[in-house]
C-alpha cells in the first residue's frame, strides 16, 4: 500500500452500508470517515455539527441568518455563508475536507457525494451497497426495535428518496446507477461481513495492493 487510495460508498438505507465501511476499514488498517467527518467540518468551520448532520433531509436544516441573529452573510473558517446558500456553504466545506483527507491518508468514506468530490482522485474505488426490500425492513426494525413493518418501509422510501434528491442536487447524476460505480454489490447476498470482504478482494484487485 505505497501510494494513496480511496474507497467511496453510498448506500441504501437499511443496506447495513456503515457496519461493511467499519468492518472494511478493520480488514484494510485504514479510517472510515462517517460521523468522524462531520465533527471535522464543524471544528473546522466553526459551525454546530446538527447542521452537517443528515444533509439529505433538507427539511432539517434552518437559516444560517437565524441561527446567527438574522445575519444574512457571514464568514465562517473563511467560507462566505448566507443564509440563502447555507447548504451549498455546507456542502463546500465538507467536500473541501474529504479532499483534504484524501490527500492525507488512504481511508473509506460513507456517503457525502465522496465518489463525486473525489472524481479525479486516481486510486479511488466506487461502491454502492444496495439489498433486498425484506432485508432492509427486517434490519431497521430490528436496530429501532420497531415492530411496525410498514411504517419502517415508509422511512425506507423517505431515507432512499431524500438521499437521491441529494445525490442528483451535487452530482447531475442519477443516485445508484451502476455506471456511477465500479462495484455495486447486494448485501443481503452474503452479510455484512462477506459483503466487506468481497469489496476488499475487488479493492486488492483493481489497485494491485500487496
Amino acid at each position: 500500500m505505497n501510494e494513496k487510495f480511496v474507497i467511496n460508498i453510498g448506500r441504501e438505507f437499511g443496506s447495513g452500508g456503515l457496519k461493511i465501511a467499519e468492518k472494511l476499514s478493520k480488514k484494510l488498517g485504514i479510517n472510515f470517515y462517517d460521523k468522524r467527518l462531520i465533527e471535522i467540518a464543524a471544528q473546522k468551520s466553526g459551525l454546530c455539527k446538527e447542521y452537517f448532520e443528515n444533509p439529505e433531509n433538507k427539511s432539517q436544516i434552518g437559516s444560517l441568518g437565524d441561527l446567527l441573529g438574522g445575519t444574512s452573510n457571514v464568514f465562517v473558517a473563511g467560507y462566505c455563508c448566507e443564509s440563502s446558500i447555507l447548504n451549498e456553504s455546507l456542502f463546500k466545506i465538507q467536500s473541501d475536507i474529504i479532499r483534504q483527507l484524501a490527500r492525507k491518508e488512504s481511508c473509506i468514506f460513507v456517503g457525502r457525494c465522496a465518489d463525486y468530490v473525489l472524481r479525479e482522485h486516481p486510486r479511488a474505488i466506487n461502491v454502492f451497497v444496495c439489498a433486498d426490500a425484506e432485508f432492509r425492513i427486517k434490519k431497521v426494525a430490528q436496530e429501532k426495535q420497531e415492530t411496525d413493518f410498514e411504517k419502517i418501509k415508509k422511512e425506507i422510501e423517505k431515507a432512499d428518496k431524500n438521499r437521491s434528491k441529494y445525490y442528483t442536487l451535487y452530482t447531475n447524476k442519477p443516485w445508484g446507477a451502476a455506471q456511477s460505480y465500479h462495484l455495486c454489490i447486494n448485501s443481503a447476498i452474503l452479510g455484512l461481513d462477506e459483503t466487506a470482504s468481497v469489496i476488499q478482494f475487488f479493492t486488492e484487485r483493481k489497485l494491485k495492493l500487496g
